[in-house]
């Protein structure tokens, strides 16, 4: 009889998640970021990790309990990282071979993230400018210190919040405190500073010139005749001295520029980018800069390739971003998202093409790449959620190097996905997953079945590690789970194809994979369906029983109710709403209602459970309140659960015991109704 168990809440608390890792410039050592939650699992604690190339030696290098983004100085001498300590995140150092850390930087507002220059003597530090504010040297008049004296003082702490922009706050953030981002040079021979950007904007992105004499940033700087910067959603790649004179603009807001790196002959930028053509749709492609000439080519431009890691989980949830060049600058590699998986490939600078370089059936999160041609990595799949590998290109030979979190999964009954291929009654080709229960079934044991919809919308599901998916097949049910259109990894037009169309081809879509489902697997019980989703899933849940009875129970997590109020509590609503679905509240208000869960609340006749964060900026709670409200004064059978504190990232980096209730919440409204 097997010793394994089935898979619990509870462990996520034994989860251990490998980022970061960064391999040194002599080529023997890899450093890498273990993560994972705390003893009293009130948190995460992360520390950096020393490993061989071989796998060998592996120890921890760092004692800190929040360490994290590390990177080796070019000469090979110093590793500095990211320390938190005392609320505040500043740039620390230690020797390459141990030794004691001690913190380099001491900025008010912290460190943001940081670039080693090429030549080791400066860091290039992304923070929070520090602008005091003015203080007046007038004497007070001692009319005025009565006036002031006999004036009713707020609590202390307590301030009044002035808004003058409406981008005034952002999910996991908070609200705006008036400080821009921007460049920091810090000397590490002398210590002594200064700052590189000052101005009304925010730097987002930067890459040093391997001279070490200039600087390559990506920013939106507001023009003397834009009416408001705010709207605008595109940015700018500038290029600056070190010495802060001859700034220089090589765009003209054509594009959304996500992230860049200089070629080593200092000849080429490259950088990752959206040009908006389908605005919020469009895929994100890889562009080269000529310094010399100016010109920009894109080395995509002939494909449908989508550029970056948008493979959703609840697990490992960053990756590496930005482009990085080969050694001797002819090719340059990236990550790319494809019908759920996401690889590793190289284009060529000269335009000529692409290559993959690491494929298969699994999420590529980070990569590194070693002096001696071969590829550090961290990759997750379908039965483990991210591990350290190595990757040599000339022997054509891939190593596992780290393996921890084999111990609990090897103790545990793990479902194995199958894929679907299937095609849509329009012709679209759709991909889907089913994975059964652990338990056995058969045709006389029917099982219940759980529809898991994606957030995004434009992201995908596809073979990355699923905690709540586990949970859910080792509680007795199925799990179906589909990349709808809208959808990314299926090329532009399919991305593209639910704008405008929220609640249309998507929802059929998600219902004939269920019904695919039911016809060729007879051991799934149609009268026993369950369905869930967060954010654009969450929103599809609500469309979903409001236009349907087939489903017995469902939950709706971090949703959308009402485009019309959406549009102006949600921190990307003003914007994301007119690109969506295409209209604003006093232009198109009948378009945005008939679009709303809300205008449907009426027809709902399936048990739902509301489960939504208090601090959610990117789909607020009064979207959670004005369904559950709707839902309570027509007699629905529902429930509302309200998570303190928690963002609209609680099911993927939250509070550890609020996602661990959460969880619970999910199973136990299916075990009851379903």
């Amino acid at each position: 009889m097997s010793d394994k168990r089935n898979v619990q809440a509870e462990d996520l608390y034994q989860f251990k998640w490998i980022e970061q890792p960064a391999a040194s410039p002599s080529g023997e050592w890899v450093v890498y970021v273990s993560r994972q939650v705390n003893d009293n699992r009130d948190g995460y604690e992360s520390h950096l990790r020393m490993i061989r190339q071989d796998g060998s030696g592996d120890y921890r290098f760092t004692s800190g309990q929040r360490d994290h983004s590390p990177a080796w100085s070019p000469d090979g001498r110093k590793l500095a990282f990211l320390r938190k300590k005392d609320d505040h995140t500043q740039v620390w150092i230690m020797p390459a071979a141990g030794g004691e850390a001690y913190p380099a930087t001491s900025l008010k507002h912290g460190v943001a993230s940081f670039s080693w220059s090429p030549d080791s003597s400066w860091l290039l530090l992304l923070a929070e400018e520090d602008k005091e504010e003015e203080v007046s040297t007038q004497h007070t008049t001692e009319n005025s210190k009565r006036s002031e004296s006999a004036s009713p003082q707020p609590p202390a702490g307590k301030k009044a919040v002035v808004i003058d922009r409406i981008t005034y706050k952002w999910d996991g953030e908070g609200l705006w405190q008036g400080r821009r981002t921007h460049l920091y040079l810090h000397s590490l021979v002398d210590g002594s500073g200064r700052w590189l950007t000052t101005g009304d904007y925010d730097v987002q992105s930067y890459a040093w010139a391997p001279d070490s004499t200039r600087v390559a940033f990506i920013t939106h700087m507001p023009s003397a005749d834009e009416a408001d910067p705010d709207f605008t959603l595109n940015n700018d790649l500038y290029t600056l001295p070190v010495n802060g004179e001859g700034l220089h603009r090589w765009t003209q807001n054509e594009y959304g520029i996500i992230s860049l790196a200089w070629s080593p002959d200092g000849q080429q930028i490259a950088f990752i980018a959206s040009d908006q053509s389908y605005h919020n749709a469009t895929l994100t492609r890889l562009y080269q800069l000529s310094v010399p000439h100016g010109t920009i080519a894109c080395l995509c431009q002939d494909s449908d390739m989508l550029i970056g890691n948008y493979l959703v989980g609840d697990t490992g949830i960053s990756s590496t971003v930005e482009p990085v060049f080969s050694a001797d600058g002819q090719f340059i590699y990236t990550l790319l998202s494809e019908r759920g998986t996401v690889q590793l490939i190289t284009t060529a600078v000269d335009g000529s093409g692409h290559q993959v370089i690491l494929d298969g059936q699994r999420n590529i999160h980070y990569f590194t790449l070693t002096t001696d041609a071969k590829i550090i990595f961290v990759a997750a799949d379908s039965m483990q959620p991210g591990e350290l590998f190595l990757r040599d290109t000339t022997q054509l030979q891939e190593q596992q190097l780290t393996f921890w979190n084999d111990e609990l999964l090897s103790g545990l009954r793990l479902s194995v996905p199958q894929e679907l291929e299937l095609t849509a009654v329009d012709g679209r080709p759709l991909q889907a997953w089913l994975m059964p229960p652990v338990q056995e079934y058969d045709a006389d044991n029917r099982v219940p079945a759980i529809l898991e919809i994606h957030g995004g919308p434009h992201m995908m599901y596809g073979f990355t590690f699923m905690h709540e998916f586990q949970l859910l097949t080792s509680q007795g049910y199925a799990v179906i789970f589909t990349n709808p259109r809208g959808s990314q990894g299926y090329g532009q037009q399919f991305v593209n194809a639910c704008r405008g169309d929220y609640g249309g081809g998507d929802y059929r879509d998600l219902m004939e994979v269920t019904d695919y489902v039911l016809e060729h697997y007879d051991w799934i019980d149609k009268d026993r369906l369950g369905v869930t989703g967060g954010s654009y899933g969450g929103f599809m849940t609500n469309w979903i029983v409001g236009h349907t009875d087939r489903f017995k129970a469902a939950v709706t997590q971090r949703s959308i109710s009402n485009w019309i109020s959406f549009y102006g509590v949600s921190d990307i609503g003003f914007y994301f709403t007119e690109d969506q679905i295409d209209g604003t509240p006093w232009q198109k208000l009948e378009t945005l209602w008939q679009h709303s869960p809300l205008a449907f609340v009426e027809n709902v006749k399936t048990p739902i459970l509301i489960l939504h964060g208090e601090q959610d900026l990117r789909c607020p709670i009064e979207q959670a309140e004005q369904w559950f409200t709707g839902l309570k004064r027509l007699g629905a059978v529902t429930r509302l659960v309200r998570f303190p504190d928690a963002d609209h990232n609680l099911s993927r980096n939250g509070h550890p015991q609020l996602r661990i209730q959460r969880l619970e919440q999910i199973a136990g409204w299916f075990a009851q109704y379903v």
